[in-house]
């Protein structure tokens, strides 16, 4: 069975299927820095994966997209004190038009669920 979760016109932010939880792409406030930007894509997926029944300890996998690769050191810097020590996910990160000027990172996540 799959189950979608505040389900839009356009997508769902999440969607449930066989013990899997995967999440919309998270964005944070245009134009704030990219160190805020990840920390509010970061709220922003442990509020989807608490809603989806999972967490932080259960991510599979992250995709990282970010408009410009010079910011991976301060993307990085917010990311590596959120993951759990041990609970680190497979994750890329690459560089990318986003839908937005304004906009400097883009978080999307996969992961287990009960």
């Amino acid at each position: 069975m799959i189950e979608r979760i505040d389900t839009g016109a356009r997508m769902s932010q999440i969607v449930k299927h066989n013990g899997t939880v995967y999440l919309a792409g998270q964005v944070g406030t245009r134009g704030d820095s990219v160190g805020d930007q990840t920390a509010e894509c970061i709220r922003k997926v442990e509020a989807l994966l608490d809603k989806a029944g999972s967490g932080k300890e259960q991510i599979l996998q992250a995709i990282i997209w970010l408009s410009d690769m010079a910011e991976f050191e301060a993307m990085n810097a917010v990311w590596d004190a959120w993951v759990p020590e041990g609970h680190t996910p497979a994750r890329a990160c690459g560089e990318a038009k986003l839908a937005s000027r304004e906009l400097s990172v883009e978080i999307i996540v996969t992961a287990a669920c009960d």
